[in-house]
């Protein structure tokens, strides 16, 4: 879980391609493809940036794992909590915020009831879907999740539709 919390830090505001770049650059460093939480934390600050990460990401990536080993956290763990539980946990790493746990919770361990409030994406595709007025905020967001409710145990399922959806039809 700490990799796919490293690898969605360094991808974040990046492009697709880009990432993989940084991702691969990032393997590159170790001789596997899952390197351990400790190997990653021995990677030196400098070594780091030098495949890329500006000086922000390195320091997240370091703090996850950091957060990984003193808390004894196992993939089982994780699994074993609510997403509530998940999300006030891994919210407490300096650098992690709720919409990246959000995506772990959907991409990583798989949950089928998460919704991603905060996601540009899901916002503009209900906006345009159900004609919502978005010049509040605070009011497109409560009608939204008003929305969302109607969708519960599945809002994964619903988020990546509207994705996808999002992604084929020009807002």
């Amino acid at each position: 879980m700490y990799l796919d919390l490293c690898v969605s830090i360094m991808s974040q505001q990046l492009s697709t391609k880009v990432a993989r770049v940084f991702h691969q650059r990032f393997l590159n460093l170790f001789n596997t493809q899952t390197p351990k939480a400790q190997q990653i934390l021995d990677v030196p600050f400098e070594t780091l940036r030098s495949i890329g990460l500006s000086n922000a990401k390195a320091n997240y990536v370091h703090n996850v794992c950091k957060f990984f080993i003193e808390n004894k956290l196992t993939d089982a763990k994780l699994y074993k909590m609510s997403n509530e539980e998940v999300i006030d946990l891994l919210t407490q790493i300096k650098g992690v915020g709720k919409w990246t746990v959000e995506m772990i919770l959907m991409f990583t361990l798989g949950r089928e009831d998460v919704f991603a409030i905060d996601d540009l994406g899901i916002q503009q595709s209900i906006a345009k879907l159900y004609k919502l007025d978005g010049s509040n905020k605070k009011l497109m967001k409560e009608k939204i999740l008003t929305i969302s409710s109607k969708w519960r145990p599945y809002r994964t399922y619903a988020c990546r539709y509207l994705w996808g959806w999002k992604d084929t039809t020009p807002l």
